[in-house]
């Protein structure tokens, strides 16, 4: 299965809101959400701290600021022809 990983940070409303839109696209399309939050992870606050939430797929960099559901349906079904 498909995994989204969604990079957030804890009180962070544009985070909520990719969350919500990650959310309602899983009824189109099949995919797990695996939501970390950098809090207090320099490593991790150093790569994604400016441009949280940042989504993955399957490991590979798809967008950051937020999730704009057009482009995220375009990359699941790139991604999904290449399986």
């Amino acid at each position: 299965m498909t995994v989204v990983t969604l990079y957030s940070r804890h009180n962070c409303h544009l985070c909520e809101q990719a969350l919500q839109e990650l959310e309602k696209l899983q009824s189109e399309f099949s995919f797990e959400i695996q939501e970390k939050f950098i809090d207090g992870d320099s490593k991790l606050e150093y790569e994604y701290g400016e441009q949280v939430p940042v989504t993955l797929i399957d490991g590979k960099r798809h967008d950051f600021f937020k999730v704009d559901p057009d482009r995220f349906r375009l990359a699941m079904q790139e991604h999904h022809r290449h399986q």
